[in-house]
Formats: structure tokens, sequence, C-alpha cells
């Protein structure tokens, strides 16, 4: 008996059918993008916080605004609490995150990322007139892929940290830092939200705190100089690569939307612009 194409599509094999005829399946049509829903905190200056006002402003509220009108497309910022982010954009709840997202090898195995648009250290907060006076190495950039000047600035800042608690945002890059170098020296007190840490430092309930370079100096700076910053600065490796834009793995179009309109701001001067606007230093990533 001859099978014909129409009995094909009957089973419900369309597909075969198009390919024993020498007929290309057609391929799925790319997504047309007019609305992006993009959450962030709102609570981790000066990347990102609300205004006394509701309105959500800062480096990365700026940023997407000059992102949406290069991509010809309308972004919606919405705040969603840091803990359980990732998840909301995988359940599809909003379709990218901009929250000083640093690329790492764990996050990649979940979400794509786009290229990034900040590069910055981490390093410790401690109040001036606190139970740590400094720590070894203030100023001084030390890459963790260099094992051997990483061990050494890890081991001096150890004698200052040991005996003591340091407070850290759940779930960040930096809380993974003092669980791989620190834990067997000092108590890691985990917290919600960046603004929780500081406040438990200011009261000293904490000795010291540890966050990103650029959110340090921001709170340091609204403390009248009461809050330092002191230490080694750290990058790279459990760091990550920089902060960057994160996406769903299945929307590869976004991605390059968000690819090409940073390559342009970064390339024009832009993204250096807003970011000595809000950092007074300029945190763009080497290309």
């Amino acid at each position: 008996m001859t099978i014909t194409r129409s009995d094909f599509l009957k089973l419900g094999l369309g597909a075969a059918a198009g390919l024993a005829l020498g007929v290309a399946p057609r391929a799925a049509a790319a997504k047309e993008w007019k609305v992006i829903r993009v959450a962030t905190e709102g609570a981790f200056p000066p990347y990102n916080m609300h205004a006394p006002d509701g309105r959500l402003i800062g480096f990365e509220p700026d940023l997407l605004q000059e992102l949406s009108t290069r991509m010809n497309v309308k972004c919606e910022m919405i705040a969603q609490a840091w803990d359980g982010m990732i998840a909301g954009l995988t359940d599809g709840k909003y379709d990218a995150i901009m929250d000083a997202l640093s690329i790492t090898p764990k996050r990649e195995e979940v979400i794509a990322f786009s290229r990034p648009y900040a590069s910055a250290g981490s390093g410790f907060a401690i109040m001036k007139e606190g139970s740590i006076k400094a720590m070894p190495g203030t100023g001084t950039r030390v890459p963790l892929t260099d094992e051997a000047a990483a061990k050494k600035a890890i081991d001096e800042l150890a004698k200052s940290l040991a005996g003591k608690t340091v407070a850290v945002q759940v779930a960040t890059i930096q809380n993974d830092v003092l669980n791989r170098y620190f834990k067997d020296v000092l108590t890691i007190r985990t917290y919600p939200s960046g603004p929780d840490t500081f406040l438990d430092l200011k009261s000293g309930r904490v000795d010291a705190v540890m966050a990103s370079q650029i959110n340090i100096q921001a709170t340091a700076k609204k403390s009248n100089g009461e809050m330092i910053q002191s230490g080694y600065l750290f990058a790279g490796g459990l760091l990550g690569l920089g902060s960057a834009v994160g996406l769903r793995k299945g929307d590869p179009e976004l991605k390059e939307m968000f690819d090409k309109a940073l390559k342009s701001v970064i390339d024009d001067g832009t993204l250096k612009k807003l970011a000595l606007k809000w950092f007074e230093m300029d945190i763009t990533p080497a290309s």
C-alpha cells in the first residue's frame, strides 16, 4: 500500500513527511519583544534603590532607560526580593534581571547573561571606632585567580577577622567567598537584604560586613566617616566576571538585543558617564 503525504499528516507525522518529501520543516519564528519586564531589588544603592516617592532610581534604572531607547522597546522595572530572584526569572515572572548580578559558573548553569556592564571588587566594611581597628591591604585589589596572592591576602585578613562576626547578604557571591575562605575563623551571619547588614554593623551587632566595593563606598559616604572600607579587595574567581543582565536561556534574541545595546553605551561613553554620576568612578568592564 502506498502511504501518501496526507496519511502522514493524519498520523501526526508531518515533520517526517516533510523530510520524506524533501521539504524542510519551517523554523520557529524569533519572538518579537515590545515590552521587557526587568526585576531589580531596589535596595542595593547606588546600583538600585527607592526614592522617597517610591520610584526606582540608581545606576541600573538609568542604564535600563538608555538601553530601552536603543533597543526600541518598552522596559518596565519592578522591585523583587533578592532571595529567589533567579527562580522568578526562570519561572517567567519577569524577563530579565538587573541587580548587580555577577556572572558566575554556578549561575550560568541555570540562566544566560548579557555581556557585562560593571566590574568592581568586593571587600569589607568596618566601623572606624568599632571592634576591628584596621585590616591589612586596604586599597589593594587581589584577583582570586592568582592563588599565591589570594592566599597571602586571605591569611592576613583571617588574623584580623578571627573570632569576629561578619554580616553578608544571603545568596550572594560575597557569601560564597566567606564560606569558601573564612568560615573556619569567623562567624558568618546572613541577611535578606544588603542594608540590613550595614544597620547591624552600625549598631555593633556584627564586627564587619562583606559586600560589593561600590555598595560599601556608597553606604560609608552617608555615615559621615563613622564607617570605612578596610582590608584587601577581591575580584574574579568565585566573585565572577562582572555584573550583567540575567536572562532565560530560551530567549537568545533578547540576549542579542541587550548585548548590542550594551556595546553601544560602552563604545560611545554613555556607560562611563552613568558610572561617574552614581559611583564617582568608572566601573566599565574591559572589552
